[in-house]
């Protein structure tokens, strides 16, 4: 039984993870200060005796004894994240030196969380890690995409110069239970559009492209990465290969929730990246690592929750 601490342990994915370590017997400790994530996410857990929650703001110092931390804390939404700009950058840089301190101090194994928006709007199709990305610095997405790249320098840094056990991961497009209804993220928009039978929003004329990776093949790949051999710090991309237009989305929600919506296109936001597939080649070969849920199969389930979830506020 390992001590994990997970940030940002309240969020889409972070609960899913909790979850996970959990039920395999690991004694978790959850830390969110319940921004963007929820207590609804993590309420199944709240009767488990390996499970602990603290409400904490990574860009404040932590002070607990753990083997291994998992840093999720962030916003992760256009959304949210421009909400507070400067709160985002803080929690990606501070938080992030933060828990690469606490890794310091307890000799913890420590992952980055880090994203697929440190590839910008790529002008490599699709991205491998080598590609150092195309990223507007002062943007309106920058606090997010420059903050997490400012992350990765950060957790770099800290294994050259203090030997900290580090481990990176770049998370693409992802979607499943829990995710926040109102988060602004295309596949909980469309689905929630569809199912309470409004117009469903796509963005300019629908042909950019996104991967779309189900939660729990996430998850796994992110366990896979903590365990994976020593030396190993990648960053490895974690998600689905698989490619689909807006446009594509929008017509398979439509289909799977048989509603009436129609599409209306809106102008396309700043610095929106045209196309966005990972090449998971090293996943694959360190971590013997790949997506297995269809698109269609994580889509029902995702609109199965979100059916759930409308019932409950019209209650």
């Amino acid at each position: 039984m390992k001590r994990i601490l997970v940030t940002g342990g309240a969020g889409f994915i972070g609960s899913h993870l909790c979850k996970k370590l959990a039920d395999e017997g690991n004694d978790v400790i959850c830390l969110d200060n319940f921004f963007t994530g929820s207590k609804d996410n993590i309420w199944n857990l709240m009767d488990y005796k390996n499970f602990e929650l603290i409400r904490h703001d990574v860009t404040e110092k932590l002070y607990v004894e753990v083997d291994q931390i998992y840093n999720l804390a962030c916003p992760a939404s256009p959304v949210h994240y421009q909400y507070n700009p400067i709160k985002t950058a803080k929690t990606s840089v501070w938080g992030a030196m933060n828990m690469l301190g606490l890794a310091k101090r307890v000799n913890a194994k420590i992952l980055q969380a880090s994203t697929s928006e440190v590839y910008g709007d790529p002008e490599v199709h699709p991205q491998p890690e080598v590609y150092r990305g195309c990223v507007n610095p002062i943007g309106i997405r920058s606090c997010y995409d420059e903050g997490k790249r400012m992350a990765e320098t950060l957790f770099f840094d800290y294994h050259r110069q203090h030997n900290i056990d580090i481990k990176v991961i770049r998370i693409f497009n992802t979607y499943g239970p829990n995710m926040n209804p109102n988060d602004g993220r295309v596949v909980s928009n469309f689905i929630v559009q569809a199912l309470k039978g409004e117009d469903i929003t796509v963005y300019g004329d629908g042909s950019q492209t996104r991967s779309f990776c189900y939660v729990d093949d996430l998850v796994d790949g992110m366990c896979r990465m903590m365990d994976s051999r020593d030396g190993f710090t990648g960053p490895v991309n974690l998600g689905n290969p698989g490619e689909f237009t807006m446009l594509e989305l929008a017509k398979k929600v439509i289909d799977l929730t048989g509603s009436s919506s129609r599409i209306v296109h809106r102008p396309l936001p700043l610095d929106d990246p045209t196309q966005r597939k990972p090449i998971i080649d090293l996943a694959k070969k360190e971590l013997s690592w790949e997506p297995f849920v269809m698109l269609e199969d994580g889509l029902k389930r995702t609109i199965g929750y979100f059916e759930q979830v409308l019932r409950k506020e019209t209650a």
